[in-house]
C-alpha cells in the first residue's frame, strides 16, 4: 500500500507542467472529446510505466543491493533537478490537425511517445525498483499520471493557469530530496531497516 501511495503522489506532483500534461491540453483543444482523450491517455500510461515498472522490478533482481540502492539515490537526486526544469511541447510531439487514426488512437500514440525518457517514466523505474514493488508502483504511478491529466483534458487552459505550477514543482523536488534521503540512509545502513 505503501508503494502505491507513495507512487500516485510523486507522479501526480511530478506531472504539473510536464510536457505530456501540456500535450493533453493539446489534445483537449483540437478534439474536444474528453472520453476517447482520457481512455487513451490511460491505456498509453499503462502500457509505459507497465514496462517501466518490469524494468526497475528486474533491475532490482539483477544489481546488487548496494548498486541498487546508490542508483535509486542518483535518481531521486536527478528528479528532484529536473522537476524543477520547466517542460515544453515541442514540435514533434504536437498533435497533426489531419491525423488519420481516430481520437483514441492518436491519443494513445502521441501520449505514449510523449512518455518515452520522460521524468515520470524514470520516477516508474526508481520507484519499482526501490520497493520492488511491480504492481503497487504501475496502479500507483498510472493514477498519479490521471489525477493530474483528467482534470485538464475536462477543464483546459483556464484550470492549467490557475495552478501554482512552479510552487508545484517546488514541493515536488522537496518530496523527491526527502525520497533520496531515505534511499541514501538504505545505501548508507543496508543492514538496518529503513522507515519505507
Amino acid at each position: 500500500m505503501q508503494s502505491f501511495l507513495v507512487s500516485t503522489s510523486v507522479v501526480g506532483l511530478a506531472e504539473i507542467g510536464d510536457k505530456t500534461q501540456l500535450l493533453s491540453l493539446v489534445l483537449a483543444a483540437r478534439y474536444r472529446k474528453p472520453i476517447p482523450i482520457i481512455l487513451g491517455v490511460f491505456v498509453a500510461t499503462l502500457i509505459n510505466h507497465a514496462a517501466s515498472g518490469a524494468l526497475g522490478a528486474w533491475l532490482a533482481s539483477v544489481l546488487s543491493p548496494s548498486i541498487l540502492n546508490w542508483a535509486v539515490v542518483a535518481s531521486f537526486a536527478v528528479m528532484a533537478v529536473w522537476i524543477l526544469i520547466p517542460d515544453k511541447l515541442d514540435g514533434a510531439e504536437a498533435v497533426s490537425t489531419t491525423h488519420p487514426m481516430g481520437v483514441f488512437s492518436t491519443t494513445a500514440l502521441t501520449f505514449f511517445l510523449a512518455e518515452m525518457g520522460d521524468k515520470t517514466q524514470v520516477v516508474t523505474i526508481a520507484l519499482a525498483a526501490r520497493f520492488h514493488e511491480f504492481f503497487g508502483v504501475v496502479a500507483g504511478t498510472t493514477l498519479g499520471m490521471m489525477l493530474a491529466n483528467v482534470p485538464v483534458i475536462y477543464l483546459g487552459h483556464k484550470f492549467a493557469d490557475r495552478l501554482p505550477t512552479k510552487a508545484v514543482h517546488i514541493l515536488a523536488a522537496i518530496i523527491f530530496v526527502v525520497l533520496g534521503g531515505f534511499a541514501l540512509r538504505t545505501a548508507l545502513y543496508p543492514h538496518e531497516h529503513p522507515l519505507f
